[in-house]
């Protein structure tokens, strides 16, 4: 009741205002503050941001590589690999691709990559079961046909190489063995087949203490048999292949190309430089013949000016042989003979400990330099040859010198796979 009356006193028109003789004003306030003296316009956007209120600066909390993950997987079933469907298998291969770490640490990894990881026991369990159901051989057989399909298998290209452990004991196969580090820590050595393009076919592990030249029949006859290949060219470096083992690969009707030592230069090369001399041009290219194993070639064909052209029926006890010359592959060489010719003038001059040391002979105690053997290497700069058993009607020289140096694929294949050893 008494808001009631209040309200009628304030509607009321007879009700008077208080006269106290007061100017009543209204009081005014910007929204913008005035500018400072002297200011033509007002700064209306520092005001406004004067005015803001702060946000704090953004933190990420949490990213992943998950388009990284959907790329990798995408190209582990393009290969043909998600025959294995395991998919634990998948994610530590995809693991190890990004980041060669350990088992226990492929969980951080596939975190990173957007991915849940399995338990570690279950990890475990996953590489016992790759052993145990034969992955490996399905995974050859899906590299193969991926390779068919893309490329050409009819070559193939061979190399080794070394990892080592840093374990103090050995065991059955970690052995400690030839290094050209000189390492004497436990080693292991892998052999590789890939296509002329790099991409792996067939990969084998060996004891470290296993010479380079044993592994290789192993690993061609396994694919030669999982595959049921009978003809193809096996390509491989020059301490690759021993005599032994061409006899073998030939047998098999296989046929290869393989590097040769330059000091069967003068041998194999005693046609050309009986008519030539030691004059070459750059490229230049002698299809001739070498000896198989300990054998020895016709004193007698230096007589005419033309090489022999090797065909097994013609030449049964010989291989045959396409030697180049190279100016750029000269200049690398006289480079290294002139190292070695002034490490061995230092020992020779007692400057440097004594030790085997190329160009020094000995002779009743004292060192000399061997001139004639530096003279006789210095002749053979620039000169690189290849010993093949194709025809050369099937496979001329130069298609010869290319198939042999595809084997940087190899080195390829490898260095791309190192840091995946962990």
């Amino acid at each position: 009741m008494l808001i009631e009356h209040a309200q009628q006193l304030l509607i009321d028109d007879s009700q008077q205002v208080l006269d106290l003789g007061l100017t009543p004003t209204v009081t005014r306030r910007s929204l913008v503050p005035a500018p400072p003296a002297g200011t033509l316009l007002p700064d209306i956007a520092s005001a406004a941001r004067a005015t803001r209120e702060r946000v704090p600066r953004a933190r990420v909390l949490r990213s992943s590589a998950a388009t990284l993950y959907e790329a990798l997987a995408g190209v582990y079933a393009s290969i043909g690999f998600d025959v294995i469907e395991d998919q634990v298998f998948r994610d530590l291969v995809i693991a190890r691709v990004v980041e060669p770490t350990s088992l226990l640490d492929a969980d951080r990894v596939l975190a990173g990559l957007g991915q849940a990881a399995a338990s570690l026991s279950t990890r475990k369990r996953t590489l016992r079961r790759a052993r145990t159901h034969a992955f490996r051989d399905r995974l050859a057989e899906a590299c193969f046909t991926h390779a068919a399909a893309h490329g050409d298998v009819s070559l193939v290209l061979y190399d080794t190489t070394t990892l080592y452990f840093e374990a103090e004991n050995e065991d059955e196969l970690r052995r400690v063995g030839y290094s050209k580090e000189r390492r004497v820590d436990p080693q292991i050595v892998v052999g590789l087949l890939v296509d002329r393009t790099g991409f792996p076919l067939e990969i084998g592990c060996y004891e470290g203490n296993k010479a380079e030249t044993a592994t290789i029949m192993p690993i061609v006859k396994a694919f030669q048999a999982r595959h049921g290949l009978s003809d193809m060219v096996v390509v491989a470096d020059a301490g690759m292949l021993s005599a032994g083992n061409l006899d073998v690969i030939d047998e098999a009707g296989l046929r290869f190309i393989v590097g040769s030592r330059q000091a069967k230069a003068p041998r194999d090369l005693a046609t050309y430089f009986t008519w030539n001399g030691d004059h070459a041009e750059d490229g230049q290219t002698v299809d001739t013949l070498t000896p198989r194993g300990k054998r020895k070639l016709d004193l007698h064909r230096t007589d005419k000016k033309a090489e022999p052209v090797w065909t097994p029926e013609a030449h049964p006890h010989a291989w045959r042989a396409v030697w180049q010359y190279r100016r750029k592959r000269a200049r690398r060489d006289e480079q290294t003979l002139n190292v070695q010719r002034n490490r061995a003038m230092d020992i020779v001059d007692g400057t440097k400990a004594a030790k085997a040391t190329r160009f020094v002979r000995t002779k009743n105690g004292k060192k000399a330099f061997d001139e004639s053997a530096y003279a006789r290497a210095m002749r053979l700069t620039g000169w690189k040859g290849y010993v093949t058993n194709i025809d050369k009607d099937i496979m001329p020289a130069l298609e010869v010198i290319s198939s042999y140096h595809d084997l940087w694929h190899v080195e390829q294949s490898f260095r791309g796979s190192s840091w995946m050893r962990g």
